[in-house]
């Protein structure tokens, strides 16, 4: 088996990602931050709410398509109980990446502006929603956000638009 770094040099166009990801309608959302961000945490939230698990600690990412290692298929860490096997997507088309702040950071400096620039995350290409994973909003957030970023086909029942729909 190939190591992330071995994976990303054999095959440039696949990328190892150390991040999550959960597909709504089969929308994925790939959720990026250092270790204690939360970003298990957030997916178990997300699952919950009815996301599809996709991957869990580590994703691979194509072309834009995530999946999870084969080793890691279905596999998700709840922590105070640890590995869990639940039904899983195999692979979903990546429409936003959301980037956590660890607990005990400085969120002052992570308060959104009321009309942020748009960013773009690096690694993945993704538009980029940066939020506090423990936030008792940050699912509805992730909900808003993919709206807007989504094929219609592919939206919440909330009947969110982005600006570019008027």
């Amino acid at each position: 088996m190939l190591t992330p770094r071995e994976q990303d040099a054999a095959f440039p166009a696949l990328r190892s990602l150390h991040a999550c990801c959960a597909a709504r309608n089969g929308a994925g959302v790939l959720i990026f931050g250092p270790s204690g961000a939360g970003k298990s945490d957030l997916l178990l939230r997300l699952v919950h709410a009815g996301y599809d698990l996709v991957a869990d600690d580590r994703v691979l990412l194509a072309d834009g398509v995530a999946s999870a290692p084969a080793p890691l298929r279905g596999m998700m860490e709840v922590r105070g109980w640890g590995l869990v096997r639940m039904r899983f997507v195999e692979r979903v088309s990546a429409y936003l990446a959301v980037a956590l702040i660890a607990p005990g950071g400085d969120e002052t400096a992570m308060t959104p502006e009321r009309s942020p620039e748009p960013e773009t995350h690096g690694p993945s290409g993704l538009p980029l929603l940066r939020l506090n994973g423990f936030h008792a909003s940050a699912v509805a957030r992730i909900d808003v956000a993919l709206d807007c970023m989504a094929p219609v086909s592919l939206r919440s029942r909330i009947g969110v638009m982005s600006l570019g729909d008027i």
